[in-house]
């Protein structure tokens, strides 16, 4: 999340790479056959006959949007901002705007679908010393002039101008951003009879009507309409990823708006698309309300949003790893690792623990035990539910808070050749050193020098240059001592091993077939 894009322009559009384009682009021809008959003929009865099914239909069909547009049409606001161009920030800005959509994580989306970017002539970039102007919408969620938008909205902004439906305009203040969830808050001051909406208590249906209003392309003030399409959508962004799907179409320019339900209560902020060409193809994104409203009220009294910290590394329990460790249901977060000095680590939480409910409610995996302690107050004790060598134990502990995001890096590689198990010992395909014979490597677990590109462990993803730290919950230090853990996992009957894996990126398990 923070490696947003700050702004956009026509040409950092690119959200779908060629190669994917012809997952949208097939579509099925319908043929429609029009059929003609005379005053006179028997075959098809009078033109102007109506079937019960047809009324019925027909009688169904939803009045309009005009009266719900009415009432909410008004909080909903355009929102302009500058950005000094002559500094380091804005230069950074111009820069991620044009290359960064290419090899991020997300590059099939964009969180800044909807900024509106205002460049040079002929969309060239402006020179250095002038000022770049972006466009956004917003919406009021109180009478004394508190507003929502995105944070990728008002980041880096020198000042920020919203525009009324009626035409007015005013300054408004950054009161607080949090870019983990692309959320803002600012505030207008000196009225305090502002038209304003409310987010909505309950979570919408999959098939409900939602009507978007914003600022699309500067169009200030238009409707779209649609249904929720789907919920619960990672596009790759973060952990706290949860985000509603919607088919009102909404484009450049509709960042940071809301979108309704049909009681005029905002179910979601919009924030991304995906999309081909940068135009609306059907498919956006919206934060839930249910997420905003926390943000918004911790920004509205402190300014900074504060999350819970428990402190480890956790992937999600995939069959193959329930297999291997024996649980169930492939459900809940296995521990990767837990950092030195962490809540987790002190409260005994060790790699290989899944954790499997928090506070007493069941965990599904990783991103939603990210979502649940995020959303737990710093200093709040908590109870853990955690499977361990084929029990479950509850641990307690008390949170910590979210400090910046850090990351795990080691260092390996080296030359060798590829194992050569003893007969009726599983083979994994690598080759194999002790880590301490690798400079860079560590002193703890099996370096990987070699990789059999047709072998079980390279088909899940382990590279040259990983480290194996344990095998089967063991450690391991050398070649022996991984064949004898692969042998006792093949007696013991289960279908695959799960490795802990510390690579470039992070340490994680993998669960690799024994073949």
């Amino acid at each position: 999340m923070n490696d947003r894009v700050n702004s956009e322009t026509p040409t950092s559009r690119k959200i779908l790479k060629p190669r994917r384009l012809a997952l949208l682009g097939t579509v099925a021809a319908l043929g429609v056959a029009v059929l003609a008959a005379s005053p006179g003929s028997s075959k098809f009865g009078p033109s102007s006959f109506i079937a019960p099914a047809e009324a019925a239909e027909s009688a169904a069909t939803p009045p309009g949007f005009g009266d719900l547009v009415s009432r909410v049409k008004p909080a909903v606001i355009s929102v302009r901002v500058r950005i000094d161009q002559d500094s380091d920030k804005s230069a950074m800005l111009q820069q991620n705007r044009m290359d960064s959509d290419e090899g991020s994580p997300f590059d099939q989306f964009s969180r800044q679908f909807g900024f509106r970017f205002r460049g040079g002539p002929n969309g060239m970039p402006r020179q250095r010393h002038q000022t770049m102007t972006g466009e956004g919408s917003g919406f009021f969620i109180s009478a004394d002039g508190y507003a929502v938008t995105n944070n990728h909205v008002v980041d880096h902004a020198t000042s920020v101008q919203v525009t009324l439906d009626d035409g007015t305009s005013y300054t408004a203040k950054v009161v607080g951003t949090d870019p983990k969830t692309d959320l803002a808050l600012i505030k207008v001051d000196g009225k305090t009879d502002f038209p304003f909406v409310r987010f909505s208590d309950q979570k919408p249906r999959i098939g409900d009507w939602v009507v978007a209003v914003g600022n699309p392309f500067g169009l200030g003030g238009t409707v779209t309409a649609g249904i929720v399409s789907a919920s619960g959508r990672d596009i790759g962004n973060g952990p706290y990823d949860d985000f509603i799907q919607i088919d009102a179409p909404i484009n450049k320019g509709n960042s940071g708006g809301p979108a309704f339900d049909m009681s005029g209560n905002v179910i979601g902020v919009n924030t991304a698309i995906f999309s081909p060409s940068g135009g609306s193809v059907g498919i956006g994104f919206d934060i839930p309300a249910s997420t905003a409203k926390l943000v918004v009220a911790q920004l509205k009294d402190k300014g900074a949003v504060t999350r819970g910290w428990l402190g480890v590394q956790v992937q999600p329990v995939t069959s193959e790893i329930a297999d291997s460790l024996g649980l169930k249901e492939a459900r809940g977060a296995i521990v990767d690792t837990p950092q030195d000095g962490s809540p987790a680590a002190k409260a005994g939480i060790a790699a290989g623990d899944v954790i499997t409910a928090v506070n007493g409610t069941a965990i599904k995996d990783s991103r939603d035990l990210a979502r649940t302690i995020a959303t737990i107050a710093p200093g709040s004790s908590v109870k853990l539910d955690v499977f361990r060598n084929g029990g479950t134990k509850t641990l307690t502990l008390a949170l910590g808070e979210l400090p910046n995001e850090r990351q795990a890096k080691a260092n390996g590689g080296a030359d060798g050749g590829i194992e050569q198990p003893s007969a009726g010992t599983p083979r994994l395909g690598l080759g194999l050193a002790p880590a301490g014979d690798v400079q860079g490597a560590g002193q703890k677990g099996v370096v990987v020098t070699e990789v059999d590109p047709q072998g079980p462990a390279a088909q899940r993803g382990i590279q040259t240059g990983d480290v194996i730290l344990n095998v089967g919950g063991k450690p391991v230090a050398n070649v022996s001592d991984v064949r004898s853990e692969l042998a006792q996992a093949k007696s013991s009957g289960k279908r695959s091993v799960l490795l802990q894996v510390r690579s470039a990126e992070a340490t994680r398990f993998v669960a690799v077939p024994l073949a």
